[in-house]
């Protein structure tokens, strides 16, 4: 029996299709996501503090390194609680920098951009860091499980 797209998935129908190891990776990405817009939050409003006092580029750069150490904090202390990367906080910190270093390039890539080529992102900075935020999310979600927190590892079938 094939599938028909006019029949509806029943609830035990798509939960067979989620094996605990999908679940426990959909659980990670949902909590990644919002880990992510908890520093979303704290790069937006880095941007805004200080881009009369140091200029957009610089307030951008500044408020990426303030976001990615909120949101290494709460992905170690949340989204990958139970999968402890070996070595101290501080290598921690530097490897998941590292580890995300082309999720950086995709999103400050796309700030930049979007503020040199798009006048209403310059005057709106909080689209571009949107925009930027979006363009990493994949990478660093990745590079975060495998390489910084090894929560790949732990996965069941």
């Amino acid at each position: 029996m094939g599938y028909d797209a006019a029949m509806p998935v029943t609830m035990p129908e798509f939960r067979a299709f989620l094996s605990p190891g999908r679940r426990q990776l959909l659980g990670q990405f949902a909590r990644f996501c919002v880990v992510g817009l908890a520093g979303a939050a704290v790069d937006i409003g880095t941007v805004y503090l200080l881009m009369g006092a140091v200029g957009l580029y610089a307030a951008g750069m500044l408020a990426w390194v303030a976001a990615v150490t909120t949101t290494w904090a709460l992905n170690r202390a949340w989204t990958f609680a139970a999968h402890e990367a070996p070595g101290g906080m501080l290598r921690q910190w530097a490897v998941f920098v590292a580890a995300n270093s082309l999720g950086f390039v995709l999103n400050r890539g796309t700030f930049v951009v979007l503020v040199a080529t798009v006048p209403f992102c310059a005057a709106h900075p909080v689209v571009p860091v949107m925009a930027g935020v979006l363009a990493g999310l994949f990478v660093n979600f990745t590079m975060s499980r495998r390489v910084v927190f090894r929560a790949h590892l732990a996965l069941p079938d």
